[in-house]
Parts: structure tokens; sequence; C-alpha cells
């Protein structure tokens, strides 16, 4: 095991990198879009705001589970480097396979495509309806979008910008998360000053129109909170770099805990300036609330802005994703469970550049071949059975090393880490029973992993 190898990335990162790439890596354009869909299930806007606190408060209950283990084991690699040590190479290789063909590759492909519509809008001859080629091969038609090109291009940029060291990467990326918060502070600093409302105008209005805390309540507040763990996604970003980041054993809980606080804060008052603008019937289905919403407070140019705000936070989380996904690939190259090319640094950068050129090959050929979305759909499920697992990590790790160094304690231990993995399981369990059939052929793509490691495992022998 690689626990305690001498690092070979440098720490550049300082304490607002850190938070910055927290912030980055969750901002895109779930928050425009995702509240319409919440409204269906929950129609009260006060279960609306508390499922959006819920999930601050999940995802902050991970933060500081997460926090222990960044500052125990401050390398790169993140959650397979705390499921190896707390329960062997196996559980680790198979977080890391999911994590590259699928969640990753898919992730940052409909990332890449979600930023190409947004193009699109502005310049309609490169949108994913501009087609540029058709065919059918064996019976399967095929056909290829400009808006495909260019979701491919930007893989290609913002992979070349991180290739040139990790604090060129950084750099980008912290100027595209001040341009996010400010589009989004604007927003809401208008949004609760001069715009026209039509939603709720008293504190009486946030418990109207619910069905009240029963348990018919209780499940469709559980389908919502799913939609709202996806919006968060991404917070465990500055433990995949942590052997990048200075002073590790104090930046990475902190950069945990204030990215994960103000990402809640926005998302609250986002949701805010939603219910103002618009009563939940309204709402209720709309895939872009974001532009709906604007519309009604600030007129139809407001479309435009809020077009250009939501591309903008894409192609900066599209930005903070690549960034940190082949630190991952990078630490199970390195215990030899994986292609023995992406554990090679570049002597000039200090970045697993063949890592980063793996997972844009990878990302281009699904943005191109369309099937992106299928795979994260299928595979997405395993995100919250992963996060319960490492959530564990804590108990098991504390009996396994009890006099292993830890300079954070995750704060709430054991109440704490307890819930954080509780909650994941029940997510994970209402999401294969509402959708079994996802659920089963994801399965099947993880377990396809399983041969795999035989292998690698022989190889490596």
């Amino acid at each position: 095991m690689a626990a305690n190898r001498r690092p070979q990335l440098l720490r550049k990162l300082g304490l607002l990198d850190t938070t910055f790439l927290v912030i980055g890596a969750v901002i895109g354009s779930g928050i425009f879009m995702t509240s319409g869909f919440i409204a269906d299930d929950l129609p009260s806007p006060g279960s609306i705001l508390l499922v959006w606190l819920c999930g601050g408060f999940i995802t902050l209950a991970g933060a500081l589970t997460f926090a222990e283990l960044g500052a125990m084991f401050p390398r790169a690699g993140g959650q397979y480097v705390y499921l190896r040590e707390a329960y062997g190479p196996f559980a680790g290789y198979f977080f890391g396979w999911g994590f590259f063909w699928f969640i990753m590759g898919g992730g940052i492909s409909a990332l890449a495509v979600g930023f190409a519509e947004f193009f699109g809008y502005f310049v309609p001859a490169l949108s994913t309806k501009s087609v540029v080629f058709q065919a059918t091969w064996l019976g399967y038609p095929y056909m290829l979008s400009a808006g495909q090109l260019i979701a491919a291009a930007s893989i290609v940029v913002l992979t070349g910008v991180n290739y040139f060291g990790v604090k060129t990467g950084a750099v980008v990326q912290n100027i595209f998360t001040f341009l996010r918060l400010g589009s989004v502070v604007a927003i809401v600093f208008f949004g609760l000053t001069v715009g026209r409302r039509d939603g709720i105008t008293s504190f009486n209005d946030l418990f109207s129109g619910g069905p009240g805390f029963g348990f018919g309540w209780l499940k469709l507040f559980g389908l919502a909170l799913i939609a709202v763990l996806w919006t968060y996604d991404g917070w465990y970003s500055a433990n995949c770099t942590a052997e990048e980041i200075k002073r590790p054993e104090r930046n990475i809980p902190l950069g945990l805990i204030l990215g994960t606080l103000a990402v809640t804060l926005v998302y609250f008052l986002m949701n805010i300036v939603y219910l103002l603008a618009l009563p939940v019937e309204r709402m209720r289905g709309v895939a872009r609330i974001g532009e709906l919403a604007a519309g009604q407070l600030f007129g139809k140019a407001a479309a435009d802005i809020i077009s250009a705000a939501i591309m903008v936070s894409t192609f900066g989380c599209l930005s903070a994703t690549i960034l940190y996904g082949p630190r991952v690939y990078f630490a199970i190259a390195e215990d030899r469970l994986f292609f023995r090319s992406m554990a090679y640094v570049h002597p000039r950068y200090r970045v697993p550049s063949k890592a980063l050129i793996g997972q844009a090959i990878w990302s281009c050929l699904l943005c191109l071949s369309g099937t992106y979305q299928a795979l994260y759909e299928y595979v997405v499920f395993a995100l919250v059975i992963f996060f319960a697992v490492t959530g564990l990590a804590v108990f098991v790790l504390r009996r396994k090393q009890p006099d292993a160094p830890r300079p954070y304690r995750t704060w709430g231990y054991p109440l704490l880490p307890f819930l954080f993995v509780l909650i994941n399981i029940g997510v994970f369990l209402n999401t294969i029973t509402a959708q079994p059939g996802k659920s089963f052929v994801g399965l099947i793509l993880l377990s396809l992993g399983i041969p795999v490691y035989f292998y690698w495992i022989k190889k490596k022998s």
C-alpha cells in the first residue's frame, strides 16, 4: 500500500483555493434547474426550503466526516485511499472502477454537453440541435451535433489548462467561481429588493399548499432529497486533491466546512428568490426554473442573463471536476490496480498528466457517442452507498488504527458521522426501490470490474 509513500505532487493550494474548489465543484447548472422538479413532489414553499436545508446539513455532515479522513491521509485519491485503508485494496478498487468509467466519465460528459446546450443558446449554429453528421451502423442510427463537438472541445481546453500545473488550473477555477458567485449574489440581491413578485408574500405562506407532515409527505420528501443531494454533489473534491493542499491538517477541514456552508447559503437564498418570484403551482415540473423566475422578477431580457450565468456556472463546474478526478486514478495506478501510465507525474508541471489525458479521451468519446447520460444515470445511485461505507471508515479506522495521527477529529463523533451513514443508506434503498431497472443495470456495470480486478492482481504479482 502507498499510504506512507513520499508525496510526488506539489502542495500549492492554499485555503482560498481549497474552498473555491469545493464551491466550484458543486455549483453548476443544478441550482438553476432542480427546484422545479422538487416542487412536483413538495407543493409547500416551506417544504421546498426545508429539503434544501436538509441537503445542506447532510453535505456538511459528510464534509466534517471526510475532513478527519483527509487530514489523516493527506494523499491524492480521496475515497479510494480511505476505503483501501479501512477495508482493503478491493474496496478501494471497486470505488475507483465505477468512479472512472461511469461516475466521473459520465458526469464530465454530461456537464460538457450541458455547457454546449447553453453555448448554443447564444450561437445557434453550434448548438446540440445543429446536426453535422448522421448515419446508420449495423441497424443503429447515429447522429453527431455541433454541440457535441463543442462539448468535447471544452473538455480538451480545460484539460490543457490543468495540464500546466495545479495552480494554473486553480487560478482558472477561482476566476469562474468568483464569476458564478457574483452572478448568484446579484440575482439574490435584486430578487430580494427590486424584483416583481408573484409568489409568497408572508411567513404564513411557507406552510400553505402542502399535504401535511404525514407518512405520504415523508415519502415525497425522500424523493425530493435525492434530487437535492445530486445538486450538492462534488463537495468531496478537496479530498481528492489533498496531496496538493498546503497545511492539509488545517486547510482540508476548513476548506470543506467553509465551502459546504457557502453552497448551502447560496442554494437556500436562491430558492427564497424563486418562491418570491413564483407561486409553487407555476414552478412545478419546470426544467429551467432560473430563467422563468428571472423573467418574472426582471422581465424577458433577464433570460439572456440567466442563460449566460448558467453557461459560466457549468463551465466552471466542469473545470473543477476535470481538476480533481485524475488524482483518484493516479492513486489507483500507483497501487498497480489500474493502467500503470496513469501514475506518471509530469517532471515539470508535477501533475498526473497521463491520468488527465486518459480522463479527457474517455469523456470525449462518451460525448461524441451520446451514451454519457445513460451511463451516468445507471450508476450514479452508487455514489450514496460509497458515501455510506466511507463514513463508516471513520469508525473502522479508529478501531483499526487507534494510534494513527489525527490532526482533526470529526466534530459530533459518533452521532454526526452515524447520521451521515444512515441517511445515505436510506437514500440508496429509496433509489433502488424507485428505479429497480436502472439500479440492476448499474450493478451489472459495476460488477464488470470484478474480473478486471483479478487481472490486475495477477499482473501485479
